[in-house]
């Protein structure tokens, strides 16, 4: 059960909608896609679902189908009307709103635990939205997203690898992050220019390095400040943020550069640095 191009463009005529590329709408317009991003998700009868950007409802059709209670949260009003009508019956509350802007706490209140999400991520405010999700949902504890491949190749990537920086760092702080299949741009109405990926990630038991030890925004703030800089060594692109000494405290060498450290010698680093 899931929408085909031929359906996705009738709906968007019907109600005259032309999809936007500043909310980032591309629309799945293949069964077998959604079919299998459901089943990569591996949802047990019942799951607790969060949707985020469910468009007119081709993937939380086949989340309901696959026995899924969904919430599709949706920030267009003219898609939220459509979608309320595409999923009459089924078992998904449609909530209107901002992914960026509401309350987590409150929409995750009244869900059964855990939570999951599994979602076609907007493409512009992928990365916002995922790491607000993960600082400000604690239920949600495993993520199955399609993003833009290059988003997918920063989440998951590891020191030295081209793609890494603040953000894999950041991520890692909260998640373990892979990379689980491809999506070619042919599946979506509009066709975007890039193909996308999927991934999944597995919250953490507890953050990579401990908030006891060092408070997040610590983190958060020596993390952004080395990336600012990331060609330089971190002696200099650091200086006026880390002491000198602090680099032999930490077991950091100063003449690395950014992209040199994981998570953990972030946190040695920001621990010195208070």
């Amino acid at each position: 059960m899931s929408l085909s191009r031929s359906d996705i463009q009738a709906l968007l005529a019907e109600h005259g909608i032309r999809p936007t590329k500043t909310l980032g709408q591309n629309f799945v317009a293949d069964p077998n896609t959604v079919t299998r991003i459901a089943a990569l998700a591996d949802l047990g009868p019942g799951a607790s679902v969060v949707e985020i950007g469910a468009g007119l409802g081709s993937l939380t059709l086949a989340l309901a189908a696959a026995g899924a209670s969904v919430v599709a949260i949706e920030v267009d009003r003219r898609l939220a009307g459509v979608l309320r009508s595409t999923v009459a019956g089924l078992d998904v509350e449609v909530v209107e709103a901002d992914a960026l802007r509401l309350s987590w706490s409150e929409l995750l209140a009244t869900r059964l635990q855990p939570v999951e999400v599994v979602a076609n991520l907007p493409y512009r405010v992928a990365t916002p939205i995922m790491v607000r999700v993960l600082e400000e949902a604690p239920a949600i504890g495993r993520f199955l997203v399609m993003v833009q491949r290059e988003v997918g190749q920063r989440w998951t990537a590891a020191p030295g690898d081209p793609a890494y920086g603040a953000v894999s760092v950041k991520i890692a702080y909260w998640s373990v992050a892979t990379l689980v299949g491809k999506v070619s741009a042919n599946v979506f109405v509009p066709r975007p220019k890039v193909d996308s990926t999927l991934v999944r990630l597995v919250r953490r038991p507890r953050p990579a390095v401990d908030p006891a030890v060092v408070p997040y925004r610590r983190f958060e703030a020596v993390v952004r400040a080395g990336f600012a800089h990331r060609r330089k060594m971190l002696r200099r692109g650091l200086a006026g943020v880390v002491e000198p000494g602090a680099f032999a405290r930490a077991g950091v060498d100063p003449s690395a550069r950014a992209e040199e450290l994981d998570v953990t010698a972030w946190g040695r680093l920001a621990e010195v640095t208070g």
